[in-house]
């Protein structure tokens, strides 16, 4: 579904790390689409052993309306004896690649969770059966399912397995098992699509930090190296396997080279996917990334300092904890040109009046820290009270 993009996700994740510096295909979010879904069984249910069968509808619970599977059975069940107390366990999974590829549906709701696991597993108790041989004639509702408990593995048009089992409450013994098979449209996203966007963001993330790295027309040793480390620590296939490791190697080597041969990527093209990708904690940790290989090398030059903004404002990172960071990464003694608007956070948008309350804010939390234990927050302190005096020449009327 993601185009070229999944056939890169497909692959080793270290695989096609150059190739996202030069190709970038539309973002993974899709349309949500309608439900579509159908329910394979016998035109003529055996009266001799238990059918099942299921059904999507709708559940209405005080003002609110949810989306169900319904389960109904219908056949024989043969029990020890009469007056026998029943359970029934349903459990689902994903069939779509065949059985030999099966793969389970995850249970968001930890009552129906199987022990030691998060596949999905219901059950509850269906009564007695009035004598050793039960044989119910009509479709007989036995379960309903909301489908916000469930996790698929994938998104879009999934064929799913439904195995009904109807136990002795006692022993624990199976007397009848039946198995439906519902084709199913899910509109989000499967655990497996949210892990591939994990990998996938790791890699956008890498060549962000290199387009950092890039902007001011150097890669610096360090900062190479920096991004480096960071991509063999994140990648965890390279961890474990020697082969991806060496591919790993070999993908950073090609990106290096393809930024200093002074090629660019579309950085916001980049930032959009992640936004549509990923969520904020990943965005911030990805910009965190970004702000300390402007730190490697001990001076932020105006580039690093004007492309981190943008990318912030393109990550659709909060103002304020953009600053929070800046200031704890990348303290304005680092910056190569001190612009008095990155440093305060001074909007263009701000009237005089705005601007001075802000700079006032500014003057406080900095005039607080002069006499701070550490040295550090001291020097910075000097720095920015001088910045806000100036700001204030600049940008406030005296009265």
């Amino acid at each position: 579904m993601w185009g070229r993009l999944n056939q890169i996700l497909n692959l080793p994740a270290v695989v096609r790390l150059f190739d996202l510096v030069k190709v970038f295909r539309s973002p993974v979010s899709q349309k949500v689409g309608s439900h579509r879904n159908s329910t394979i069984i016998s035109p003529n249910p055996d009266p001799g052993t238990l059918n099942c069968r299921v059904r999507l509808a709708a559940r209405r619970k005080e003002s609110l309306t949810f989306d169900v599977f319904n389960v109904e059975i219908r056949g024989r069940i043969r029990a020890p004896a009469d007056m026998q107390y029943t359970v029934v366990r349903i459990s689902i999974t994903d069939v779509t690649d065949g059985p030999g590829k099966a793969m389970s549906v995850y249970s968001k709701v930890k009552k129906w969770q199987m022990n030691g696991s998060q596949d999905f597993v219901f059950t509850s108790e269906l009564g007695k059966l009035p004598g050793e041989d039960t044989l119910l004639s009509d479709w007989t509702a036995i379960a309903q399912m909301n489908l916000d408990w469930l996790l698929f593995p994938h998104k879009g048009q999934r064929e799913l397995q439904f195995i009904t089992s109807i136990l002795s409450r006692d022993s624990g013994e199976e007397l009848a098992c039946a198995i439906a098979t519902f084709t199913y449209e899910n509109c989000e996203l499967g655990y497996m699509d949210l892990q591939q966007n994990i990998q996938h963001a790791k890699m956008l993330a890498v060549t962000l930090a290199f387009a950092v790295s890039a902007s001011d027309n150097k890669l610096y040793g360090c900062e190479v190296e920096f991004i480096k480390n960071w991509a063999r620590a994140n990648f965890d296939d390279c961890k474990t396997s020697g082969r991806a490791g060496r591919k790993l190697e070999k993908a950073l080597k090609k990106t290096v080279d393809f930024f200093r041969n002074g090629y660019k990527i579309d950085i916001h093209k980049i930032c959009k996917e992640l936004v549509d990708a990923v969520p904020p904690a990943q965005r911030y940790d990805i910009l965190n990334l970004c702000m300390r290989v402007a730190h490697a090398n001990g001076v932020a030059a105006e580039q690093e300092i004007a492309l981190l903004k943008n990318i912030a404002d393109w990550l659709e990172v909060d103002t304020d904890r953009f600053r929070a960071m800046m200031e704890k990464i990348l303290p304005v003694g680092m910056h190569e040109v001190e612009d008095i608007e990155v440093v305060l956070g001074i909007n263009p948008d701000m009237d005089e009046e705005q601007t001075r309350r802000h700079l006032n804010k500014e003057y406080r939390k900095w005039s607080a820290r002069v006499t701070n234990l550490d040295p550090e927050i001291r020097t910075q302190a000097d720095y920015m009270l001088k910045f806000i005096a100036e700001a204030r020449n600049a940008y406030v009327k005296e009265r």
